[in-house]
């Protein structure tokens, strides 16, 4: 049986220093347990993508953003399905982060500091993409 496809949102969040929002994963999380990732998550049913984006955010941090440019798309492969994930830039950041319980920290860092970090696939090759500027 062929492995099913999701749609995942993911948001480049930036503070005034330039630096990218990166949330760490819960421990026991079904997927990339304990790494960072940028924040954001699936679509819902019959959910305009860039309105995805904003609730996910609002989720996971309690920032609001507005949907900026698009930025990248990665593919990443689980046992149980895969997924391909749209990464966009987001603008006119307001509210303090608060995250949820989906992940356990939070960061404000700069791309090399994130190469460091133990980071989820879909992330590395974000990173890794030439030209790509973070």
């Amino acid at each position: 049986m062929e492995k099913p496809y999701g749609l995942t949102m993911r948001g480049i969040v930036k503070n005034s220093e330039g630096e990218i929002l990166i949330l760490r994963r819960h421990p026991k999380s079904k997927t990339n347990p304990h790494k960072w990732e940028l924040p954001g998550g699936k679509i819902e049913k019959c959910e305009y993508f860039d309105d995805a984006l904003v609730r996910e955010i609002k989720e996971e941090t309690n920032l609001d953003v507005k949907v900026g440019d698009f930025g990248e798309a990665v593919q990443d492969d689980y046992p149980h399905k895969r997924t391909v994930q749209l990464i966009m830039y987001a603008n006119d950041i307001s509210g303090e982060v608060k995250i949820s319980d989906e992940h356990d920290d939070w960061k404000w860092a700069s791309v090399e500091e994130i190469r460091l970090m133990d980071i989820t696939s879909s992330l590395e090759k974000i990173i890794e993409k030439k030209n790509f500027d973070i």
